[in-house]
């Protein structure tokens, strides 16, 4: 247990964490107030930033670097209408082996850096019936289920510079930001395809079985993915208001006799056939959160 809380230390301390935020923020003059986590094939959401400053993750210090197809590995500093963000182009998993702490670093990171609002997208398979390919949910709920067996990103020492040591997660996506996400739906004229639902996490990287999609969608989620919630977890630890959007990319499999079978590329496609939809309406989400976060 010792050599545990020593690694842990070592790896991921406050100290770490404000090292890297503190060498940022000497590479550039952006104070980002809103940060951005790009799902996959979404990572054309960092383009749209302007006066751009970029870092590929490995140059970064203490930073993971992404190993799947469709994350980039960049984190981009800029500009969207006006707000000053910071995107990650790319983000971490528990199937590419980081010990949870680790994929949720740059939460802390954006902390630090003086984030106030995230806003996450990933690409997720549909459990809900009344979904299509090409849906766009906006997440109200998680269920967390590597979180049953206490794989939890606030496992070891709290640091109360964060946050609590038992945080509430009744609350974890912000009631307003998700309104305020489906009333810019509405203005954009995407009602046909903007949902709201329950989203389900899983540590992957092999995609679920026809029985345990029967499960999950009796449990009642809507949406099944590999990311975001753990992410969610320790950015609500920190404060930071959270928003986040589901784009489904396949329809899970709960019939025996289909033939359909999920993979990898098909959702980095539906992810392009959707993107520029899914881009305007964060860019207007963006443009709608302000610096003390009240919304607009």
């Amino acid at each position: 247990m010792k050599w545990t809380l020593e690694i842990y230390d070592h790896c991921y301390s406050y100290e770490d964490c404000k090292a890297t935020a503190d060498w940022l923020q000497t590479q550039t003059d952006i104070r980002p107030i809103v940060g951005i986590v790009c799902g996959s094939g979404l990572g054309g959401l960092a383009d749209l930033l302007k006066d751009q400053v970029a870092f590929n993750y490995k140059d970064i210090p203490n930073f993971p670097q992404s190993t799947v197809h469709g994350h980039a590995g960049r984190l981009v500093f800029g500009t969207l209408k006006g707000r000053s963000c910071v995107c990650m182009q790319g983000r971490f998993h528990l199937y590419e082996g980081y010990p949870i702490q680790k994929i949720t670093l740059p939460m802390r990171i954006f902390k630090l850096l003086g984030v106030e609002t995230v806003l996450l997208t990933n690409a997720a398979g549909g459990l809900n019936q009344d979904f299509k390919v090409g849906d766009i949910m906006v997440i109200k709920d998680h269920i967390n289920m590597p979180g049953f067996a206490g794989n939890n990103p606030l496992v070891g020492p709290n640091d109360e510079r964060y946050g609590v040591r038992f945080p509430c997660m009744s609350d974890a996506y912000n009631r307003d930001l998700k309104q305020l996400t489906l009333d810019i739906g509405q203005e954009l004229g995407y009602g046909d395809f903007l949902k709201e639902g329950v989203y389900c996490v899983l540590g992957g990287p092999s995609f679920e079985t026809v029985a345990e999609c029967r499960i999950l969608h009796k449990l009642g989620a809507d949406a099944v993915g590999m990311s975001t919630v753990h992410e969610v977890i320790v950015a609500r630890h920190c404060g930071l208001r959270v928003v986040a959007l589901s784009l489904i990319t396949n329809l899970v499999v709960t019939d025996y006799d289909s033939e359909e079978k999920a993979n990898h590329e098909d959702v980095l496609q539906t992810s392009k056939q959707r993107g520029e939809q899914l881009e305007r309406l964060v860019s207007t989400l963006v443009t709608r959160i302000e610096p003390n976060n009240n919304y607009i």
